[in-house]
């Protein structure tokens, strides 16, 4: 029987997620059969690479798909967000209507062409496994899209996406634009049927029936899902002579979670508004399991020995308060756990800001006796500091999280802050102490890094 080709998009949509729940939904999708996952779109060049590269090097089972942009430096920057996945693909993302191409880049149908032919031979050069994807395909001039698809072969892609970004299409005419297709070029041609109409499904299977070689899948948005193809593959696969690799017992058991990981809402610890527990109740009676399951809910993996050590110290707190809130508990592991020797120290700074400048910051550390220091501007004070500090250290480090918090009262009061910096999949957590809350986050920021620091020899 053919196979059809699954990919699902569902990351390359994700929107606002926390860096844990975007490689949780990864995990997943490698899980449970899927051929491809796509990521999102470089936008932010340093953070998007971080977090791509650490899915493209998890993932086992998948391809790693990427759009790239419409220049040669967006096609370098994307395949070197993924290029540590055992197979990547780049995706070549034109418009083929009329009114995208001239809207979007004022170019007319031939001048596109041309401009997807460089894109193409130039992603190439990159990466072996090279799609063209065709946005707004549905309102697409059919000549013209047959003639943009026969291109993209001869210059080396193997594989056309038609994308239903209209909303319009109906089932019958996507079977007839993929016969058509498929009559001047021999790549395969995946669909992805939008559900606008409710009729996502029904396209599907018309598309497979004329000949697509796959369908694009996602769980958020109005789009043809996983689930739901998973059920007509195992139905009715066999009818038309198909069968795919999505197991789907599987994925009906984790749609759920995937659709609440795409809405923040992960795991079985969770957070209210006011910052505490509302499924589990932290106080000096929890034992060790309930304060390791908070502490995992938090996205810290720890060693046996750092577990102790933080449960030591949660009952120490727990002694004095009556409930102990997800403050507490950053605070707890950013103390307690994984101290070690100090790699780098703080031997100055100085920081600039004002209402009328732009905030610099001048970092000076110490490494093995030695000075090194660092100068950047920043939004902010302390984005000025951190950004120093990146550069005196030569590394980017995803910020996960960052909470400053006044720990005594008055003109003087101390400022608590606590960073979290993730390494990979490793979270690693800092706290900082003083009367002046930029030098506390300073503080905390060097308290992590000694410890990714540390972790790496």
């Amino acid at each position: 029987m053919k196979k059809i080709y699954v990919t699902d998009f569902s990351l390359k949509n994700a929107g606002q997620i926390s860096f844990r729940d975007k490689t949780n939904i990864a995990k997943t999708l490698d899980s449970v059969g899927v051929d491809a996952i796509e990521l999102a779109p470089i936008k932010n060049a340093k953070e998007d690479t971080v977090v791509n590269r650490t899915i493209a090097g998890m993932v086992k089972n998948c391809t790693v798909k990427i759009a790239t942009g419409m220049t040669e430096d967006s096609i370098e920057e994307a395949y070197n967000s993924i290029s540590c996945a055992e197979d990547p693909c780049l995706c070549v993302t034109v418009p083929v209507s009329t009114v995208q191409m001239e809207y979007l880049y004022h170019l007319k149908s031939a001048k596109m062409q041309e401009v997807a032919e460089q894109l193409i031979k130039a992603a190439k050069a990159k990466c072996e496994k090279v799609e063209l994807v065709c946005l707004d395909a549905t309102r697409a001039d059919r000549e013209f899209l047959k003639a943009i698809c026969a291109a993209a072969e001869v210059n080396g892609a193997v594989a056309v996406t038609f994308c239903d970004d209209a909303g319009i299409m109906m089932p019958e005419e996507l079977a007839e634009m993929v016969a058509d297709v498929k009559s001047v070029c021999n790549i395969n041609v995946y669909v992805m049927p939008s559900n606008a109409i409710s009729m996502a499904a029904a396209c599907a299977v018309s598309a497979v029936k004329a000949g697509a070689d796959g369908v694009c899948t996602a769980v958020n948005g109005e789009w043809l899902s996983a689930d739901i193809f998973s059920d007509i593959m195992r139905l009715k696969g066999a009818d038309m002579g198909v069968e795919c690799r999505l197991n789907a017992a599987d994925i009906h058991r984790e749609s759920d979670s995937i659709k609440a990981l795409m809405n923040g809402r992960a795991g079985s610890v969770t957070v209210t508004a006011d910052s505490s527990y509302s499924n589990v109740s932290l106080n000096a009676e929890s034992t060790l399991t309930e304060v390791s399951e908070a502490v995992r809910a938090l996205g810290y993996e720890l060693s046996h020995e750092d577990s102790g050590k933080v449960y030591e110290e949660f009952k120490r707190v727990a002694a004095k308060k009556s409930k102990i809130g997800i403050k507490e508990i950053d605070a707890i592991v950013a103390s307690a756990a994984m101290q070690v020797p100090s790699t780098y120290h703080v031997e100055s700074y100085v920081i600039n800001s004002g209402n009328i400048i732009s905030a610099t910051a001048n970092i000076v550390l110490t490494r093995d006796g030695e000075k090194i220091s660092g100068i950047s501007v920043g939004d902010g004070p302390i984005n000025a500091a951190f950004l120093a500090i990146e550069q005196v250290i030569g590394h980017h480090y995803e910020l996960d999280d960052f909470q400053i918090q006044s720990v005594t009262e008055g003109h003087e009061a101390m400022g608590s802050a606590i960073v979290k910096l993730r390494d990979g999949e490793k979270l690693y957590s800092g706290s900082g102490v003083s009367t002046d809350i930029i030098g506390a986050s300073i503080r905390a920021y060097i308290n992590a890094l000694n410890k990714i620091v540390y972790n790496a020899k």
